[in-house]
């Protein structure tokens, strides 16, 4: 226990002995005023109350201390979380730059998927997409938000600096805490519907003759495509769910990406992220070769 944390404790103890001892004149007063008539009863009241003062003291001294020890020990447990995965990390053989996160089930857990955000952050994955096939992530983005904030402060402290989080086909950019890593939650309109409109601007930009049709090409599409915009193609796409498809995410981007499968997001912990990121490492890609 630190200096001012034993002084603190110590001052409180003697507080204590002060009520002890306050409890026990009043009861040595009520013995000798219970002859008193009908006054008897007032003294009875107040003996009691100082009773119930001098007992309940040491019990909230007590929650007080252990509530104190419980913040010591999140904190503490918080910093050996930012160190683990930080050495996790740069431990890897490769990290991703951009990963995926595609979820396949019905039910979706904001708690789960903002979990899943916060350690590709503090593993130093630089770039993030979330996606599910009903859109529903994309849908209630600022819930989605709202939880990595509050995940980010309770696993991460004051580990990380300022940093944009983006969102697919919206003009606004908002400001939360990050790691410098960059989200995008998307949803299928992202993904073919937006392959289709890239081609229409292309087919008007040749009406224009602002463009002929020998200049479409690989990186001539990459810019026409919106959803994607600034961000590169995935290295690893974590897809959960018992489905065997990635139910129309980013079909343009993923030609060359490596895919995970895992069963559920659902209470999904660290160790078998970490696994995946390990697996992913360890595989030799041949890019098509």
């Amino acid at each position: 226990m630190s200096g001012a944390g034993g002084l603190a404790w110590r001052a409180l103890h003697a507080v204590l002995r002060a009520l002890l001892c306050l409890q026990r004149a009043l009861l040595a007063c009520l013995r000798g005023r219970v002859a008193a008539g009908p006054r008897a009863w007032l003294w009875r009241r107040a003996a009691s109350a100082a009773a119930s003062c001098a007992l309940l003291a040491p019990a909230g001294a007590f929650a007080f201390r252990k509530a104190g020890a419980a913040r010591r020990r999140r904190a503490r447990g918080a910093a050996q979380g930012r160190q683990r995965w930080r050495s996790d990390g740069r431990a890897l053989q490769k990290l991703p730059v951009h990963m995926g996160l595609v979820v396949t089930e019905e039910e979706t857990s904001y708690a789960d998927m903002a979990s899943l955000v916060v350690w590709c952050m503090a593993v130093g994955i630089s770039y993030v997409s979330v996606y599910d096939h009903n859109g529903i992530f994309k849908r209630n983005n600022s819930r989605l938000m709202d939880e990595i904030l509050k995940q980010q402060q309770e696993l991460l402290g004051l580990d990380c600096s300022k940093y944009t989080v983006e969102f697919a086909n919206q003009d606004r950019a908002d400001q939360v805490l990050n790691c410098q890593s960059t989200l995008k939650v998307l949803s299928p309109e992202d993904g073919k519907a937006d392959i289709v409109k890239a081609a229409q601007n292309f087919c008007q930009l040749v009406a224009q003759q602002q463009r002929t049709y020998t200049d479409l090409d690989v990186n001539v599409l990459d810019n026409l495509l919106s959803s994607t915009n600034g961000f590169p193609d995935p290295d690893l796409v974590l897809k959960f769910g018992p489905v065997d498809s990635t139910l129309g995410f980013l079909p343009w981007h993923i030609r060359l990406t490596e895919i995970i499968s895992l069963p559920s997001h659902l209470n999904i912990s660290y160790e078998d992220f970490f696994s995946a990121l390990h697996h992913y490492a360890a595989c030799e890609q041949r890019w098509g070769k």
